[in-house]
């Protein structure tokens, strides 16, 4: 296959440190998750957060994230670990590939939300200046598909089109050999990133807060995932002619239109502060207690 016409796949997924196999797709979860934390950290700082409050609430956040995006990817992916023949382990393999990010939001923002009232700040002023680090995240974590041969798109011939080896386990029963597929990963990482600059310019032009940003993140990938989604080959429940991360995107682009227009209503206002204000009777326990 020429390389000019084609995406060659990386021949390996992971490497070897002594006895330790570090897998790729770990290190792009991971690269994601930092470089979230540090642009979340900037933007909360900037508009008025105490250093390192940022990492508190990712405390929180992180590990029920991961776990809410693997419970949610085994949940929609029922055939690939239930049934004659399936190794139940490999639900606990995420090195493997399959944290659905629908889950993570779900588990995450509920963890989030109590490292918030723990850390003393608004959980939709973190949502607000958490969003574009997390589409970053997002971002940089599809490499980690790439490095593992998964979740690409139908055939193509396309000069961009994906070169998977027929031994892929993931590889389409029946087709030819030499057959290309849509790189959905890049088309996502492509879409991520660019939203990555939408979301902060459209927040420098109209300052948004009160979870408006968090909001346009949650329409703005939602709408993207969709059409990418309906081009993938990998196995999925399916519901009325659409597979269950269509779904999840419809959902999402609901939410975040919902949560934008509620927040117009019930937030008309500036934001203040993103610090929690704490009501006069605590401020008088408080100064009595001391």
């Amino acid at each position: 296959m020429n390389i000019l016409n084609s995406i060659p796949s990386p021949s390996i997924s992971s490497f070897d440190i002594g006895q330790i196999r570090i897998h790729f797709y770990a290190l792009f979860i991971l690269a994601g998750i930092v470089s979230a934390i540090i642009l979340g950290e900037l933007r909360l700082r900037k508009r008025g957060a105490q250093p390192g409050v940022i990492l508190d609430v990712a405390l929180w956040a992180v590990p029920f994230g991961i776990l809410g995006g693997r419970l949610f990817h085994v949940f929609t992916h029922q055939s690939d670990y239930f049934g004659e023949g399936k190794d139940l382990l490999k639900i606990f393999a995420v090195w493997e590939g399959g944290l659905a990010i629908y889950g993570a939001l779900i588990l995450g923002s509920a963890a989030a939300y109590i490292g918030c009232k723990q850390a003393g700040i608004r959980f939709l002023s973190f949502a607000d200046a958490i969003a574009p680090g997390v589409l970053l995240a997002q971002a940089i974590g599809r490499w980690g598909n790439y490095f593992n041969g998964e979740l690409f798109g139908k055939p193509t011939d396309l000069p961009w089109g994906l070169e998977i080896s027929p031994s892929n386990s993931a590889y389409p029963v029946g087709l030819p050999a030499g057959t290309l597929f849509h790189p959905t990963f890049f088309y996502e990482f492509l879409w991520n990133v660019s939203g990555v600059v939408i979301l902060l310019m459209l927040d420098k032009r109209f300052d948004l807060r009160w979870g408006r940003l968090f909001a346009l993140y949650l329409a703005y990938y939602s709408i993207g995932r969709f059409w990418i989604e309906d081009l993938r080959v990998d196995p999925s429940e399916v519901l009325l002619g659409l597979r269950s991360n269509q779904w999840s995107a419809v959902v999402g682009m609901l939410i975040g239109i919902s949560l934008f227009i509620w927040s117009r209503r019930a937030h008309p206002g500036a934001e203040v502060s993103v610090v929690i204000e704490k009501s006069s009777s605590q401020t008088s326990e408080k100064e009595h207690l001391s």
